[in-house]
């Protein structure tokens, strides 16, 4: 597993492929309060991509084109939250999107264990470490397990994806997840808008 960290932006030139899996750091989980400090990507070759972005400075040009790109899917694990975050600070509507935990929801009804640490360990035998999910992410410098936690959020999710596919197509409810997965971006936009807990769609 080789990682590169960048700052401010992916190098120019850089190509991941088709589909990108994607995650998130933050110095919290309000994406009205708390700054976006890093982008992890990963083409699925195991190698994985980190940008870091400094407070104030999101221009990110290369980063944003990829995330908007319509020809490359992003995968994400909780894409609600990423995509939201993703707007707030890049200004950006990611899309094409497909989400490994609304792709567990829909098929892996006989648990309620839709983490990504779950995912790893039922569907692909892998032990992920969560010590440092609660690390402060907008540090001067960042540790080498820091930056191991923040790869090991994208390195799995191809591998997820193709199992969840499989599951879905099994259950019949590829095309209820792709809906899904098309109107996360209209999802997160109500997050943003402060419609985060209420349900529009109740009586």
């Amino acid at each position: 597993m080789a990682i590169e960290l960048h700052e401010g932006d992916l190098p120019e030139g850089l190509r991941l492929g088709p589909t990108v899996a994607v995650d998130t750091e933050t110095m919290g989980l309000n994406p009205s309060r708390d700054r976006l400090c890093l982008v992890q990507l990963s083409g699925g070759n195991g190698d994985c991509h980190i940008v870091r972005l400094a407070k104030g400075r999101y221009e990110a040009p290369r980063l944003k084109a990829l995330l908007g790109d319509p020809a490359v899917t992003k995968i994400f694990h909780f894409a609600r939250f990423d995509v939201a975050v993703l707007r707030r600070f890049l200004n950006v509507a990611t899309s094409p999107i497909y989400c490994t935990k609304i792709a567990s929801r829909l098929t892996r009804t006989f648990t309620d264990r839709h983490g990504l640490k779950d995912l790893c360990k039922d569907l692909l035998g892998v032990e992920l470490s969560k010590e440092q999910q609660s690390s402060d992410w907008g540090a001067a410098e960042l540790t080498q397990a820091q930056l191991k936690y923040a790869a090991s959020d994208v390195l799995h999710l191809h591998a997820l994806r193709a199992r969840l596919d499989e599951m879905l197509a099994r259950e019949g409810r590829r095309e209820l997840a792709e809906a899904c997965f098309r109107f996360l971006p209209v999802r997160a936009e109500l997050d943003l808008a402060g419609w985060g807990e209420e349900d529009i769609l109740a009586h």
